[in-house]
């Protein structure tokens, strides 16, 4: 090697190996259900993170008969489909969710006040 062949060092990246392992059937997607405080008594739960191959507006029909309250599928830019219900539904959804089998009960996170 003379002095004008200079060698620069590679890029390195630690969590390379990590990432490419973590990206295969290990991961957890969980699904959200949260509670928004509308105004005043009224409230709204939206569910998100359900996968693709379910139909929304097959699940969402089942739930507004299940607990007698409205509800509907919205689009979301950054969030994809999204269910809405009225009231504050949070306990009814993930136990409905885990019975129908739609979704493991350790992939469920619930949040909110």
């Amino acid at each position: 090697m003379s002095d004008t062949d200079v060698q620069l060092p590679i890029p390195f990246d630690p969590f390379a190996e990590a990432t490419a392992e973590d990206s295969g059937a290990g991961t957890k997607e969980y699904v959200h259900i949260r509670v928004q405080q509308r105004n005043g008594r009224k409230s709204l739960t939206t569910v998100q993170g359900l996968k693709k191959e379910f139909s929304y507006n097959k699940i969402l029909k089942d739930l507004k008969k299940e607990f007698c309250c409205n509800g509907t599928v919205v689009q979301d830019p950054e969030l994809g489909q999204v269910i809405q219900l009225q009231g504050d539904q949070r306990k009814n959804v993930s136990t409905f969710l885990v019975q129908a089998g739609i979704v493991k009960k350790d992939n469920i996170k619930i949040h909110g006040f």
